[in-house]
């Protein structure tokens, strides 16, 4: 019996060592080209947006024409307002639709669900935004958070079905049969096992969700409206935090382009901390088992 010293290894030859080699710092240097300009755009915003906070822009509506001072206050709640609309209109639905693709789907019905949810997925958030404005607006005669909401809910649901599609999936068909070995129902298996053993992902998916719309201006501009003061109320046009920068960006005012990036700045720590806040909570168990 050959013991392992007595084992010959081939010496690796020069030409795939230095093949290996120029192939990592390829796919190193193609990280660097991407993460760069990355960078680069968060900290000129995090440079100019962090210059401009004060405790104004968290605790004062925009101030009129000409005068300086002012802030967001206004937008950040409206921000979360029509985000909130959005999230308890999009995720039932985007859960419930990837419950059935994933369950139920096998079949001629589900392939026209899939095929419309990666129509939607490439559709352009002004479009969305005119649908919404058709559909709410119009029929409402007045723009509202709602519409804004729904808009939002719109662009959110066929991100959270295929996600939802696609994380069920993953579950160990094992797990199904032994729930039907126990008795246990088909639609009880699926909310208590399925969908739990698959919480993390399923989160994962919402959290992409809102991200991406959170900061969309297109969908509000035809259905928010926008609001220069204080709105709680879901059937009023309502200021929000894209809005309120996409107006301040195109201004002629420095103070004005100077709130655009403290807008921009909390806009983004916004999305970071509730994604951040979600993912946290997963893996400490609060949503289920991951």
């Amino acid at each position: 019996m050959a013991t392992m010293s007595s084992i010959h290894v081939p010496k690796i030859s020069l030409r795939r060592r230095l093949t290996d080699h120029l192939m990592t710092g390829l796919a190193i240097l193609t990280v660097v080209i991407v993460l760069a300009p990355l960078i680069a755009i968060f900290g000129d915003l995090v440079y100019k947006g962090a210059t401009s906070l004060n405790w104004a822009f968290f605790t004062q509506t925009p101030r009129p024409v000409g005068e300086t001072g002012g802030g967001m206050a206004n937008a950040i709640v409206g921000s979360v307002l029509i985000l909130g609309i959005a999230s308890v209109i999009g995720v039932p639905f985007g859960i419930g639709a990837g419950i059935y693709l994933a369950e139920f789907g096998r079949n001629r019905l589900g392939s026209f669900i899939r095929f419309t949810a990666d129509v939607l997925n490439g559709v352009p958030s002004i479009v969305m935004g005119i649908v919404a404005f058709a559909i709410v607006v119009l029929y409402q005669k007045h723009f509202s958070a709602l519409a804004g909401g729904a808009a939002l809910a719109i662009m959110m649901v066929p991100t959270i079905s295929r996600t939802t599609e696609e994380m069920l999936l993953l579950v160990p068909q094992s797990l199904r049969e032994a729930a039907y070995g126990l008795g246990v129902p088909r639609w009880r298996t699926t909310l208590s096992i399925t969908l739990r053993t698959a919480t993390s992902g399923v989160i994962t998916g919402v959290m992409l969700a809102f991200a991406r719309v959170a900061g969309e201006t297109a969908p509000l501009l035809f259905t928010t409206l926008g609001n220069q003061f204080w709105n709680l109320q879901p059937n009023q046009p309502t200021a929000a935090l894209p809005l309120q920068i996409y107006v301040y960006a195109n201004s002629p005012y420095d103070d004005w382009h100077r709130q655009a990036w403290a807008g921009s700045l909390v806009l983004i720590i916004l999305i970071v901390g509730a994604v951040s806040a979600v993912r946290y909570a997963v893996r400490r168990g609060t949503f289920g088992t991951a």
